[in-house]
């Protein structure tokens, strides 16, 4: 029995094992209608608030005459289609390169359920993240229980160890960030 957004949603908030396992057999076209819709409220949400934020700020400049603020707040609605636009483009393109980043790894150790296994557990891991991540402070948390949820997916899906799953997405996080830090480094 297929499972709905929104019960996918409840599902991977407060019990993703289980939802892992009901979602098992869904095909790639399933998770990504999914992970639009979470983006798209995801991208309406913080367009509202680069929106908001740019128009507090750009009329803040105008009330004390400050230049270099074109258009002052009036700029807000623009910055919201391109937070939006921008916000669905790079979702998009990001959780497949995420996963297939992502799946090296889960194949390096053991994982040989496919590539698609493996996005499917960067799509619905990333629901935490995609659904909380805009409210300020609560952001961190939802990304440490997106990550969490991700690693429930790679063991699910992929039938690694926890201890793997874990080795497997540290490691993907990890040394990204020591190569951008070391160009950084260089280049500094």
């Amino acid at each position: 029995m297929a499972l709905s957004i929104v019960e996918r949603i409840k599902g991977f908030l407060f019990s993703p094992s289980e939802t892992f396992d009901a979602s098992k057999e869904d095909t790639l076209g399933d998770a990504f209608i999914y992970f639009v819709v979470i983006l798209t409220v995801y991208a309406v949400l913080i367009a509202i608030l680069a929106a908001v934020a740019f128009s507090l700020i750009g009329g803040m400049y105008g009330m004390f005459g400050a230049p270099g603020m074109p258009f002052g707040a009036a700029m807000g609605p623009l910055i919201a289609v391109a937070v939006f636009i921008g916000a669905l483009i790079g979702g998009v393109i990001c959780i497949f390169i995420g996963g297939a980043w992502l799946h090296i790894w889960v194949y390096l150790f053991g994982g040989r359920n496919g590539l698609v296994q493996t996005i499917k557990a960067v799509i619905y891991g990333s629901t935490p993240g995609l659904l909380l991540g805009w409210i300020p402070i609560i952001n961190y948390i939802a990304a440490i229980w997106a990550l969490i949820v991700g690693i429930i997916g790679i063991r699910q899906l992929q039938g690694l160890s926890i201890g793997k799953a874990v080795l497997v997405v540290i490691l993907a996080l990890v040394i990204p960030l020591i190569i951008i830090g070391a160009l950084i480094a260089v280049f500094i």
